[in-house]
């Protein structure tokens, strides 16, 4: 599952530093997090940063974009892969 920021997001800044997979960028009005990037912290964490760090628990679960805890690992794989060879 990748996490979305609701628009409750007061843009605080703390959510896109602690984002391991630098999922988390500034959209039109408030942070959004980008789903082919993001793996909920699995592989880094046991739990998702951002969700830890947001003051405003605005960070929440996207069931519209339910994925298994094997297809996150195959992304942290993935993507800790094209990062070694970049």
């Amino acid at each position: 599952m990748s996490l979305k920021i609701l628009d409750t997001c007061v843009n605080c800044d703390v959510c896109e530093p602690a984002c391991p997979n630098k999922a988390i960028s500034m959209g039109a009005d408030y942070y959004v997090i980008d789903p082919a990037l993001c793996t909920e912290c699995v592989g880094h964490h046991d739990e998702p940063q951002c969700m830890l760090v947001c003051p405003v628990e605005c960070i929440v679960v996207d069931d519209a974009l339910a994925e298994t805890r094997e297809q996150l690992e195959l992304r942290y794989r993935q993507l800790m892969a094209k990062e070694t060879t970049e």
